[in-house]
């Protein structure tokens, strides 16, 4: 994988604001809903292969 130059006059380096508690929030909990969906899906295969 190559490394990519900056052109002159462009920086690639990105500020972004910092997240309100209630933002965190939000995204803590759609990631753990995402984990559990995640989680039953895979239980889900790993059965369905078995019987097939």
């Amino acid at each position: 994988m190559a490394h990519i130059k900056e052109p002159k006059g462009i920086d690639f380096i990105i500020q972004s604001p910092p997240l309100t508690d209630d933002e965190r929030k939000k995204i803590s909990e759609f990631i753990r809903k995402s984990k559990s969906e995640n989680r039953k899906n895979q239980r889900k295969r790993k059965t369905e292969k078995k019987t097939v």
